[in-house]
């Protein structure tokens, strides 16, 4: 389920990441900043847990979704299954606390009804965004995913512009341009290969949408949880698996199930514990990634990740790719990488600016 906590916690650790328990400290026991190599070594060690963790979700999905020797149908479940096991981990996690040393970051976790109809409006919108990720992962081979939901960046425009008032800059705008023209040269190249689903672009359009309205109302919801993302965390999933069930329900995805000549085996269930663990996993890697360099060396690195998870479905797949087809994922990742670029740029001058106010200081840093 790929990106679908990231946001979430991005969000959050962008305001406090130093508060969060499960990130190691960057200093020592004396209160000294540990020495160069150690720092490049820690740092070289977190990137390349948050590839691994990030491509092997991905794959991990693409498998249980839509892999010809398993023939299970039932992306909702699947989906259910990983929001399960993600608010049974965050429910450990906080035993676990309770029953050790207090851990001021790690909450004691409790349902109550009342906080679970306030995240309400955000469970919707996460559903959205985690179904139709994995849709459009079922629809649309690895190697197109990254171009296939690439449009999030420019959502994110459309809607400061619309529900926040923010404008952005030129060269923003730009950046975003070449995104859309990279979106519309993959999609057309797809078609060209014959291998183009509008179903699984579709989902990849819905998600870049989810995806943004997921950042704007994890903003608006933090506070009911007192700004803890384990909480948030907790409640959006526990949502998420009580409005799965009518929806698995009217889709027949029980039928599916009931017939699934699968269901008992081991390593079925065996990859589908694996996959709902990278999901939670990817979360905390994400933090572990922005705490120990940046948010824009996160995003960076995420643009590189999706190169890599590119070139390597390519290969795993035995596919054969068109120079325009290419052409389309380097508009995407190029856009994305400058777009990246621009705003940190933006964001250092803004609070470099002693004349901003602090409103303007925050407006700019979501």
């Amino acid at each position: 389920m790929p990106r679908t906590r990231t946001g979430i916690l991005r969000m959050a650790l962008g305001g406090g990441a130093a508060t969060d328990p499960l990130l190691p400290a960057e200093e020592d026991g004396e209160g000294l900043r540990a020495p160069f190599l150690l720092r490049a070594l820690r740092i070289a060690v977190v990137v390349c847990l948050y590839w691994f963790t990030s491509i092997a979700m991905v794959f991990l999905n693409k498998y249980l979704l839509d892999s010809p020797s398993l023939r299970l149908d039932a992306p909702l479940f699947v989906t259910f299954f990983q929001c399960a096991l993600t608010a049974a981990l965050c429910l450990g996690l906080s035993l676990g606390a309770a029953c050790g040393p207090p851990c001021p970051g790690l909450p004691t976790l409790r349902l109550d009804p009342k906080v679970s109809r306030s995240v309400l409006p955000l469970s919707i919108v996460f559903i959205g965004m985690v179904t139709s990720n994995n849709l459009c992962l079922k629809h649309v081979g690895v190697a197109f995913y990254n171009v296939g939901r690439s449009l999030t960046t420019v959502f994110n425009v459309l809607l400061s512009y619309l529900l926040l008032k923010q404008t952005t800059s030129l060269y923003a705008l730009l950046a975003c341009g070449v995104i859309i023209g990279g979106f519309w040269l993959g999609v057309d190249q797809e078609g060209a290969e014959g291998t183009l689903s509008w179903t699984g672009i579709f989902f990849g359009i819905l998600a870049s949408l989810c995806v943004s309205l997921n950042a704007i109302y994890t903003k608006k919801v933090l506070p009911v949880v007192d700004g803890s993302i384990w909480r948030l965390t907790f409640y959006n999933n526990v949502n998420a698996c009580v409005l799965f069930f009518p929806l698995m329900l009217l889709l027949g995805e029980f039928r599916t199930l009931y017939h699934f000549d699968k269901l008992g085996s081991p390593s079925f269930w065996g990859m589908m514990i694996l996959g709902g663990v990278f999901g939670f996993a990817i979360g905390y890697v994400t933090g572990l990634q922005i705490k120990f360099t940046s948010p824009l060396t996160h995003n960076v690195s995420g643009t590189a990740k999706a190169c890599a998870q590119t070139v390597l479905a390519v290969i795993y797949f035995e596919e054969t790719k068109s120079f325009l087809w290419w052409t389309s994922n380097l508009m995407v990742l190029g856009g994305s990488f400058a777009y990246t670029w621009v705003k940190g740029l933006e964001m250092r001058k803004v609070q470099e600016d002693p004349n901003t106010k602090s409103g303007e200081r925050n407006e700019t840093g979501v």
